[in-house]
């Protein structure tokens, strides 16, 4: 008995570290799904902002016109 006596001391300490791990992981899970709920909703706000141009695009015929790449590439190429 007198070794679990010794022991215990060192398993509270571990248990108190585990204890406040824990508690690090949740704070920084709650704060990554945070982070990802902005991040969808600014996906869904660009997703219909691309929508919108490519509707009006599509209305003013830009979108029918194929496009050669070689003219996108800067001049100093």
């Amino acid at each position: 008995m007198n070794e679990s006596l010794r022991h215990a001391p060192d398993t509270e300490q571990r248990l108190t570290d585990l204890e406040i791990k824990a508690s690090y992981a949740d704070d920084l899970l709650d704060t990554l799904n945070q982070l990802v709920t902005r991040q969808q909703e600014q996906i869904d706000l660009l997703l219909r902002e691309v929508g919108r141009l490519r509707q009006r695009g599509g209305d003013e015929g830009l979108s029918a016109a194929p496009r050669d790449p070689r003219d996108e590439l800067p001049p100093h190429y």
